[in-house]
C-alpha cells in the first residue's frame, strides 16, 4: 500500500497567515500528524504529499527528509493534487493494482485502530475500495435561500437520515482504478469532492467503514482546540 496526501490547499476558512496544514498542534504541524497517522500502519510503505509550487514550509516538515515520504507538485484542486501524486507514484514504479490510501492533510487525529479497520476491509475487497464514514445522527434539513427572509436559508424539508453518511478519510482504492476515475471526472468537469465520488461516477460502490469523530477535519479556527485534545490522548511519538 501507498499513502497519498493532497496538501496544496491554503485553507481559506481558517483565516490564518499560513496554510492550515502547517499550523502547530501539540508541537508538530497538522500535516506532520496526518503523515504520521498513515505511517503508523506498516502496510503503508510510502507516502506521496502533493504540495504547492511555492511551498516554503514543507522543507521544515518532520518528514521532509524521510525516505518513506516524497513531495510532489499538486494542483489547483484537491482532485488535481491527488491525481498528480498518484501519477508520481506510478511513474516511480508502483503497480496499478496497489492500494492507494488517500488521506486529508487536515485530519491529524486518525487513530491507529481506525486506520487498521479500514485497511483490513480494503484488502479483502480491493476492487470495491473503501472509505471511512460516520452515520448521520442529527436530523438533516434540506434548505433553500428565501428572499422574503432577507436571503436567510429556510428549511424546505427533512431528509431521511437512515441512509446518510458523512464521508471521512482515508479512502482506499487501487492506484490505476483511481487514476482513471479522476481523469474521467476532471475531463467531464464533474464536482469531485472526494475520491469515492469519482469512483461512484464510474458506477462503483465503495464500502463504508465506520470511522471516528476523532478523525475530524480541521476547517475552522474553533476546530484547533478540539483536535489538540484528541491528539493529546493518542500519545504519539515521532521518534
Amino acid at each position: 500500500m501507498i499513502g497519498i496526501i493532497p496538501a496544496a490547499g491554503i485553507g481559506q476558512r481558517m483565516g490564518a497567515e499560513i496554510p492550515k496544514q502547517y499550523l502547530q498542534c501539540c508541537g508538530k504541524t497538522i500535516l506532520d500528524h496526518s503523515i504520521f497517522a498513515l505511517l503508523q500502519d506498516p502496510r503503508v510503505e510510502r507516502v506521496w504529499v502533493a504540495v504547492q509550487d511555492d511551498d516554503q514550509w514543507w522543507p521544515e516538515s518532520h518528514f521532509a527528509n524521510d525516505s518513506r515520504v516524497e513531495a510532489t507538485l499538486g494542483g489547483a484542486t484537491r482532485a488535481q493534487s491527488v491525481l498528480a501524486a498518484l501519477r508520481a507514484a506510478k511513474e516511480s514504479g508502483v503497480a496499478t493494482a496497489t492500494l492507494a490510501v488517500v488521506h486529508d492533510a487536515a485530519r491529524p487525529a486518525l487513530a491507529r485502530e481506525v486506520l487498521a479497520r479500514l485497511l483490513d476491509v480494503a484488502e479483502r475487497s480491493p476492487e470495491s475500495g473503501a472509505l471511512l464514514a460516520l452515520p448521520v445522527r442529527d436530523t438533516v434539513k434540506q434548505a433553500e435561500t428565501s428572499a422574503a427572509q432577507g436571503s436567510l436559508s429556510v428549511s424546505e424539508q427533512t431528509l431521511e437520515r437512515e441512509t446518510l453518511w458523512l464521508a471521512q478519510t482515508p479512502q482506499v482504492f487501487q492506484l490505476g482504478q483511481l487514476i482513471q476515475a479522476l481523469e474521467a471526472g476532471l475531463a467531464a468537469n464533474s464536482p469531485l469532492t472526494d475520491e469515492s465520488s469519482a469512483l461512484e461516477r464510474c458506477g462503483q460502490r465503495p464500502l463504508l467503514v465506520v470511522g471516528s469523530r476523532q478523525a475530524m477535519k480541521v476547517t475552522d479556527p474553533e476546530d484547533l482546540a478540539l483536535v489538540e485534545y484528541y491528539l493529546k490522548h493518542l500519545n504519539r511519538s515521532f521518534l
